[in-house]
């Protein structure tokens, strides 16, 4: 069983890493993934020993809420920045007033006596934390999020972040008591030492700054989300459907299957389904990618959100609501954006104890400061600039955020990532194997020729016909074909047996027939020996051979071509660009897919030829033994068990549903076109990751220890408030540096 949940109050990794520990941790849970971009969690389980009820108990638990997942209700959530703004205003106002009156003196700037820092150091502390207490009411989340994480032992950054604003703030009121009592017993020196170095200015600085990477942070993660918001607004909200022959506009949601729906020029699709009336032109570019219209009559299938242009057509709703293609689109890209690649393991793991061991280091600060310096401002000033340049954040979104842009990314061109983990091995790709028939080519073949012995054309065409008219095989269908268009209407035979890879045996009129390749001719004892000329030919000529025997004795041979689709070409050399070597498996001989190759001029490092649809998987497996990452590419249901087996499964959009089932990466666009963007794509969002990765490590390692004062030596230092800014740029620099992927091609 899986299941999707929302889940509320993550912050930072150390917060996805508390709840994906709290959620593992139930018996029975098999897989489990927690998005802090979209704050969704994806959860594997047994039925019989978990519940969805248990699973959110575990996550309360662990400090967060939770519910089930739900499309529509997520649209009406308020926006996160909403409240960041309205916070971020009131802290900037005061802020200003806040730093007037603790630096303004060291600019000479006017004060009045009642608080200035000379004439009334009371009044001047005391309005200081005046002016800081609204701060720190309006950013309470960081104070009510991070000390409930505590209690709960799943530390995060909100945690570092309400220690060490709290830490200041705190230090301001003792610091003020300490100067009442300096003043009451005329300690002058008591007074100086205390009202020279307050950090109430920084309690609020802290906050203020933390607000504005989160501002920042949050209007970006937004922006990696567009993609998904994209596609669920395809969708018309109302449709008008036919009673009766009688028109009444309902919610979209209301329609049902089997309804009659009326689609005028200019509207959109609000449900998939088949014309039954009409015919027209369909913009499909939202969902493909495909910029050319497409011509549809009646027969042909629709999807949701396709833009119908010119005529008037009626439909006949065949997918609803939640099934729909574009429903089920969206729900590809949602999970593959919440899963998690296998390069983000290293950051959860290391998100899981950073927390904890930043407040340890932060502690050991303040004690050594103490004890080299016996001064409490030194060590409490060392001890929050650690709590406050710490940032799990960086690390938490170095992954999820490149993946989410990217998945949208290939989203925008028709290409849906089930998983994270799919897009990281796509990276990795050195072979890609293509299937032939209806991948390579247009998966329509046509009987372009023919030889006879003994027999008319009619007699054979008809005999032909008749073997293949139980056949649903695509070159069955082209014979089929052919015989209607010269009048022949095809006959049952007497019996069937098809034969995979090879072709029929029939009975017919008594006799035993046959209809396939030299292969089947072999195994049965036909008498070939009038056809080599010909096969060789045909084979020569790119053009597959379909021999067709009575009794033991061949008697016609047809040739079947079939034609590549125009973007394969461009498709193998965009790959062999990225450095991969592209192969094509074929049931044809070899002399028939090299000519058909080679008169498209398809530069192919190999072609596997004579493999039988139950070897497919059988051929991907020696080249994984081989030791090497393979894509495997095909649309029908013999080619799913080699999909499932590839190191990336790539199925095309006019695919079956087993073999869009088993696949990783679907290209909609039902060409290989964008096959090459899919491998760059995921080349530039590894290297992405990689290099928000190496930042997140590199600012900690190096921003911790000068926060700690390891420099002070050399006369550098870190006061609280850059410490605090460094904070939040870090987190902005991944997610800016994960956007740059919606500027590559």
């Amino acid at each position: 069983m899986k299941q999707k949940f929302r889940v509320s109050g993550m912050s930072c990794s150390a917060c996805s890493a508390a709840v994906e520990k709290a959620v593992r941790g139930l018996s029975g849970v098999l897989e489990v993934s927690v998005s802090l971009t979209q704050g969704v969690l994806l959860c594997e389980y047994e039925e019989n020993k978990v519940s969805e009820a248990s699973i959110i108990a575990a996550v309360k638990k662990a400090g967060y809420g939770a519910e089930i997942y739900s499309r529509g209700a997520s649209a009406s959530v308020k926006e996160p920045y909403t409240d960041i703004r309205v916070r971020l205003l009131v802290s900037i106002v005061l802020m200003i007033a806040l730093m007037y009156v603790a630096m303004g003196h060291m600019l000479s700037l006017p004060l009045p006596s009642l608080i200035s820092k000379h004439t009334s150091p009371i009044g001047f502390v005391t309005v200081q934390l005046i002016l800081a207490l609204p701060v720190l009411y309006v950013n309470r989340k960081f104070f009510t999020v991070g000390f409930k994480a505590l209690w709960h032992r799943t530390p995060n950054m909100d945690s570092l972040v309400a220690i060490g604003s709290a830490s200041a703030f705190l230090y301001g009121v003792f610091a003020l008591v300490m100067i009442i009592v300096g003043v009451k017993g005329g300690d002058h020196a008591l007074v100086e030492r205390y009202v020279s170095n307050l950090y109430v200015e920084s309690a609020a600085m802290i906050l203020t700054l933390v607000t504005v990477g989160k501002l920042l942070e949050d209007r970006s993660k937004k922006k990696t989300t567009s993609g998904i918001r994209a596609l669920s607004s395809l969708s018309p909200k109302t449709a008008s459907v036919l009673v009766d022959g009688v028109e009444s506009i309902v919610s979209a949601t209301e329609v049902k299957i089997g309804d009659l729906v009326l689609i005028r020029p200019g509207e959109k699709l609000p449900v998939d389904g088949v014309i039954v009336e009409g015919f027209s032109e369909l913009d499909t570019s939202a969902l493909t990618g495909e910029s050319m219209p497409r011509s549809v009559t009646v027969g042909d299938e629709v999807m949701t959100a396709s833009v119908n242009l010119t005529g008037r057509f009626v439909l006949r709703a065949t997918r609803v609501g939640e099934d729909t293609m574009l429903s089920k689109i969206i729900e590809v890209v949602e999970n593959a954006s919440a899963s998690k690649a296998p390069i983000a393991r290293l950051a959860d793991r290391v998100s899981g104890i950073f927390v904890p061991v930043v407040m340890t280091i932060a502690l050991i600060t303040g004690i050594v400061w103490m004890i080299l310096t016996k001064d409490l401002d030194t060590a409490l000033n060392h001890m929050i600039s650690v709590l406050v340049i710490s940032c799990p954040c960086a690390l938490g979104l170095a992954t999820p955020v490149a993946v989410t842009v990217a998945v949208g990314r290939y989203a925008s061109h028709g290409i849906f990532v089930k998983k994270a983990a799919s897009l990281e091995a796509m990276a990795h790709i050195e072979t890609v194997v293509l299937d032939k028939t209806g991948t390579v080519t247009v998966g329509e073949p046509r009987l372009v020729d023919a030889v006879f012995f003994g027999m008319t054309e009619e007699q054979a065409l008809t005999l032909a016909a008749d073997l293949e008219s139980a056949s649903e095989h695509a070159l069955s269908r082209a014979i089929v074909s052919a015989a209607r268009e010269k009048g022949i209407e095809p006959h049952a035979p007497e019996s069937f047996e098809a034969i995979p890879g090879k072709g029929i045996y029939a009975k017919y009129q008594g006799e035993d027939c046959l209809c396939g390749n030299l292969s089947l001719m072999t195994e049965y004892g036909v008498d070939t020996s009038d056809c080599k000329d010909a096969l060789d030919s045909l084979a020569a000529g790119g053009k597959t051979a379909v021999i067709l025997a009575k009794g033991k004795k061949a008697v016609a041979l047809f040739g079947i071509a079939d034609a590549i689709k125009p973007t394969s070409k461009a498709a193998v050399e965009a790959l062999k660009q990225e450095g991969v070597s592209v192969s094509m498996l074929t049931g044809d001989r070899y002399l028939t897919a090299k000519a058909l190759a080679d008169s498209e001029g398809l530069m192919l490092d190999e072609i596997i030829a004579d493999v039988l649809p139950t070897d497919k998987a059988r051929v991907i497996k020696a080249k994984l033994d081989e030791g090497k990452a393979v894509a495997m590419v095909g649309d029908g249901i013999n080619d799913a068990p080699a999909l499932a087996l590839a190191t990336v499964g790539i199925a095309v959009g006019s695919g079956t549903d087993i073999a869009l089932d088993s696949a990783d990466l679907v290209l909609l666009k039902n060409d290989l076109y964008d096959l090459g963007y899919a491998v760059k794509m995921a080349k530039k969002t590894l290297r992405r990751i990689k290099e928000n990765l190496f930042w997140a490590f590199f600012y900690n390692s190096i921003g911790i220890p000068i926060a700690a004062g390891v420099l002070v030596p050399f006369g550098i230092a870190l006061s609280p408030m850059i410490a605090s800014a460094a904070m939040s740029l870090s987190s902005l620099f991944v997610v800016t540096n994960s956007l740059r992927l919606y500027r590559d091609r």
